[in-house]
């Protein structure tokens, strides 16, 4: 397996999808990188040599965007600057809660997780 960004990418796949394997790196920015390089976007990494890694890997150095642990840095920095704001979004942020208006009534399960069934107990009549 090829390795970039730290991220080992698959060797089966067009170089194009497997540079999607970095987080940061979408299909869009994928394009762009291999424009830059010169490289086909047909290509199988496999295929691909040494030279032609260190070239798509100095080109997303170039291209200043942060990728992998550093781009996971800066959102969890973001999401804690909210949090420390005391903002809305941060407190739905901290309740594990949906942070961008969406209805939690009924869905909103991935963030909520498994239904915890609430049931309604009958109080206990006093005998007389």
């Amino acid at each position: 397996m090829a390795r970039l960004a730290g991220v080992d990418i698959p060797n089966e796949k067009r170089v194009e999808v497997a540079l999607t394997y970095v987080k940061g790196v979408g299909l869009t920015t994928a394009k762009k990188i291999l424009k830059k390089t010169g490289i086909s976007s047909d290509v199988r990494v496999k295929d691909l040599s040494e030279a032609d890694l260190a070239n798509i890997q100095s080109t997303i150095v170039q291209f200043e965007i942060p990728v992998e642990g550093e781009l996971r840095r800066v959102v969890s920095q973001s999401i804690r600057r909210l949090q420390e704001n005391g903002s809305y979004r941060g407190s739905r942020h901290k309740s594990g809660l949906p942070a961008r208006g969406q209805r939690t009534r009924s869905n909103a399960r991935t963030r909520k997780g498994k239904r915890k069934t609430v049931g309604g107990q009958k109080k206990k009549l006093a005998k007389k």
